[in-house]
C-alpha cells in the first residue's frame, strides 16, 4: 500500500493489548522496525491504538520515540482531550458508529447538524483549535455524504470510495463548517483529567463505553480469525 499511497498508512496493533501499556508499546515498536527493515520510514506510518487509558499511556511514550500514532475507537471528548495531552499525531473519531448508536437507542434518524456523530467531531475540533493542540482530527466511518459536508473543513476526513463517488457526482455547494477562527472565539471550558476523572467520565457516557468495548471485541475477533487463517496456510 505504501507503494501506491503517497502519504501515510495506518497499521493496527493487536487489540488484545488495549489494556496493556507495555504490550502495546512493544507491538508498535516491532511493527515500525519491520517497516524500516523494508526501507519504509517511520514518518510514513501511523500506528493505530485503541483510545483506552492504557492505550493513550502507550501512545505518549511512542510519540516521544518518534513513532506517530492514530488513536482509534474514539467516541468522546475525554478520550480526545487525553489523546491531545499525550501529543498523539492523529485521532480518528467514528462519526458513523456514534450515529448508529444514537439511531438505535433513540429510535429515530438524524441528519445534518443534529447528527450526534457530527456534533461529537465538531466538539473535539473546536476544543483542539481553541486550546491550540497540534493533534490532527480525522473524521472517519461516515454513513452518508451529509455527515461529510457538515464536517468539511476538518483537518482530515477518510471517505469510502462509494461516498467519494456520490460527492463527485453531486452539484451541492460545499461550505466550510469547522474553522479555527470559530473555534478560537467559542466559549470552551478546559477539561482537567487524571486517570480517575477519565475513567469516570467515560463510564458516564454509555455510547462511548459501549462502542469502545464493542470495537475492541470485534478487532480482537478479527485478529484471531486472521491468525487461524495464516496457521492453516503454514500447516
Amino acid at each position: 500500500m505504501l507503494a501506491i499511497v503517497p502519504g501515510r498508512v495506518s497499521t493496527e496493533t493487536d487489540a488484545r493489548f488495549s489494556f496493556d501499556v507495555q504490550g502495546s508499546i512493544r507491538k508498535a515498536q516491532r511493527l515500525v522496525k519491520l517497516y524500516e527493515e523494508h526501507g519504509i520510514s517511520r514518518e510514513r506510518v501511523l500506528i493505530k491504538i485503541a483510545s483506552t487509558w492504557e492505550g493513550i499511556m502507550a501512545v505518549e511514550q511512542l510519540q516521544r520515540e518518534g513513532i506517530k500514532c492514530n488513536m482509534t475507537l474514539l467516541f468522546s471528548l475525554p478520550q480526545a482531550v487525553r489523546a491531545a495531552e499525550a501529543k498523539v499525531q492523529l485521532i480518528s473519531p467514528f462519526v458513523g458508529r456514534i450515529y448508529d448508536w444514537f439511531k438505535g437507542a433513540k429510535k429515530r434518524d438524524y441528519s445534518g447538524a443534529e447528527d450526534p456523530g457530527v456534533q461529537s467531531v465538531q466538539e473535539i475540533y473546536t476544543y483542539y483549535k481553541h486550546f491550540d493542540y497540534e493533534t490532527e482530527v480525522m473524521g472517519a466511518s461516515f454513513r452518508n455524504t451529509g455527515q461529510i459536508l457538515e464536517l468539511a473543513g476538518c483537518d482530515l476526513l477518510t471517505i469510502s470510495p462509494e461516498l467519494m463517488k456520490q460527492l463527485v457526482e453531486s452539484y451541492e455547494p460545499v461550505e466550510r463548517k469547522p474553522t479555527p477562527e470559530r473555534a478560537r472565539s467559542a466559549d470552551v471550558k478546559r477539561l482537567e483529567l487524571d486517570e480517575k476523572k477519565f475513567r469516570y467520565l467515560l463510564n458516564e457516557d454509555a455510547m462511548a463505553t459501549e462502542k469502545t468495548a464493542e470495537g475492541i471485541r470485534k478487532f480482537t475477533a478479527d485478529i484471531a480469525k486472521l491468525e487461524k487463517f495464516i496457521a492453516s496456510k503454514i500447516n
